[in-house]
């Protein structure tokens, strides 16, 4: 991988429902006056993929459930967020004032991925339902209107155990391999990696996000130059079992019941 590449936010304006995310990209690259080569990557946030794609939910028209009213009234959450949340979860580990902690497609994250920011008032914004066809349909696209072989990551901010704040990772990949092994790689002193995975798409992700706006700044989307990578006609971000997960294997060995 190249150790000097460049990362340039791109400005989109207000994403609806119906827009096409690969027109409005390839718009947004000419006014930046921007060359797409091969091997460059593109970012863009799931809220702008979702969105396009109609993954809205407009609060007033679900009705909670009384489940929902419990975590409602335990978490001093809006009760039509609580059932939307449920909806889209396959598991409620628990919650902080505001959100509920949720397993959903294997995937650990709050409020099931949903998003209240940049969404149109009285909604929420879902997480996109295939996010790895969404970042191949876009890159299919591109290398139609372009003719260049790129990488697209669809990425999503996330925060972590113990830390505060938020990072950029990627919940869908295509055109290159989001995890590279590094294992039987040696160190500075001569010893061999016996388990070092680099998550390629999670730090693309997080350099991207340095420049995407999370508030009104209008720019969903980045492209990254120079950075080298292999393109291959690959999609995926691979998952782990919870027992294999350093995180979700202590609280499975503390509290088997809780992912039940």
């Amino acid at each position: 991988m190249n150790t000097q590449f460049n990362v340039t936010g791109l400005k989109t304006g207000i994403v609806v429902p119906g827009d096409d995310i690969t027109g409005i990209l390839l718009k947004s690259l000419l006014q930046t006056g921007l060359t797409l080569e091969d091997g460059d990557v593109i970012v863009i946030a799931e809220n702008a993929v979702a969105t396009a794609e109609g993954a809205l939910v407009t609060l007033s028209e679900n009705t909670p459930s009384p489940e929902a009213c419990r975590y409602a009234e335990t978490y001093q959450m809006d009760p039509h967020l609580a059932e939307a949340v449920i909806q889209e979860s396959d598991t409620i580990i628990g919650g902080i004032p505001g959100f509920l902690l949720c397993m959903k497609n294997g995937t650990l994250l709050p409020n099931a991925g949903i998003d209240g920011s940049n969404a149109p008032p009285g909604t929420v914004v879902c997480l996109p339902r295939n996010p790895n066809r969404s970042a191949e349909t876009i890159r299919a696209g591109i290398q139609e209107k372009t003719g260049c072989k790129i990488i697209v990551i669809i990425a999503d901010s996330r925060t972590h155990a113990m830390r505060l704040g938020c990072s950029g990772v990627a919940i869908g990949c295509a055109g290159t391999l989001a995890v590279t092994d590094e294992v039987g790689k040696r160190d500075l002193f001569g010893r061999e990696l016996t388990v070092t995975k680099k998550a390629v798409a999670d730090n693309i992700a997080s350099a991207a996000e340095l420049v995407m706006g999370e508030a009104d700044e209008s720019m969903p989307a980045a492209v990254i130059q120079g950075l080298s990578l292999t393109v291959c006609d690959i999609s995926g971000i691979p998952d782990i079992a919870a027992e294999e997960c350093l995180f979700m294997g202590a609280a499975l060995n503390a509290n088997p019941a809780m992912f039940k």
